[in-house]
């Protein structure tokens, strides 16, 4: 696999405008590429902007979700590449997978990598997998992720993705909690991840790639989900989530959790009892 070393993170307003030049193109195969960005140091004050708009107490460790944001615009560097065999417009996040070693610490200098991996077909089209890596200073991954990204109607090879079972998570009729999306929660997120996807702060946008109406960034709802697990699990876990029913901003939802086997169990779930996201947790 080649490597390209990058020399700061890509601007993803600029690729997203890129994403739309490159929608009619691309190869057969994912690119046999990874993409490397050294000397990364997180923020303090970024890291507490996260924290508010996602949950989390601030002046605690940097949240789990929070080296995603690292990663994201290097995902996108490589899904807006002309040989990306998957349009960017419309592609949907559909599940995150998380396992965390360590907390990264702020200022501390970390290597984020990214490649694209598992090109398959999806009942309603096809599927992809994103996979980073983050590592500290001594080249030991503290962290990673498998985010897999889905665009209706695309080809891809034949067979079905050969993903592990989705999470399964075993929780109570009665919610622990009742959280009101706001409307502008994703324009919030965004202007503190970056993460501008027009149908996350746009309605009309929203709508024309098949949306209700703006609806809340996947990433955000599972992290608001770990800030309220947070402090009842050990640092070194592995969070897996299947993002189902697009949250919708405004909107009313239900927290479900449940003490799990080695963690916990969450659902997020509509009034009307449609799940959202589905989520387990287990320590190392």
């Amino acid at each position: 696999m080649t490597i390209e070393t990058l020399d700061g993170p890509p601007t993803l307003g600029v690729l997203y405008g890129r994403a739309l030049l490159t929608a009619r193109s691309g190869g057969s195969s994912l690119p046999d590429r990874r993409l490397d960005l050294p000397g990364v140091r997180i923020d303090a004050s970024l890291v507490a902007d996260y924290d508010h708009v996602c949950g989390f107490s601030v002046g605690g460790v940097v949240p789990p979700t929070y080296p995603h944001m690292l990663a994201f615009p290097l995902q996108m560097r490589l899904m807006t590449d002309r040989e990306f065999p998957l349009p960017a417009p419309g592609m949907v996040h559909l599940r995150n997978v998380i396992t965390q070693h360590r907390p990264p610490e702020v200022g501390e200098p970390l290597r984020v990598a990214v490649h694209a991996d598992h090109l398959a077909a999806h009942p309603k089209g096809a599927q992809v997998d994103l996979v980073t890596a983050v590592t500290d200073a001594d080249d030991v991954e503290i962290w990673g992720s498998r985010s897999t990204y889905f665009v209706r109607g695309a080809p891809a090879p034949d067979g079905e993705p050969s993903a592990p079972p989705e999470p399964d998570p075993q929780v109570g009729r009665l919610p622990h909690a009742v959280w009101r999306i706001p409307g502008d929660i994703g324009r919030r997120y965004a202007a503190v991840s970056g993460d501008v996807n027009p149908i996350h702060v746009n309605g009309l946008a929203a709508k024309a790639f098949g949306m209700p109406g703006t609806i809340a960034h996947g990433m955000w709802t599972k992290a608001r989900v770990l800030a309220a697990l947070a402090g009842r699990h050990s640092p070194a876990f592995t969070a897996d989530v299947v993002f189902k029913a697009p949250v919708r901003a405004p909107s009313k939802v239900y927290l479900h959790t449940a003490e799990a086997d080695g963690g916990w169990d969450a659902r997020l779930v509509s009034p009307k009892g449609k799940d959202h996201l589905l989520l387990t947790l287990r320590e190392a």
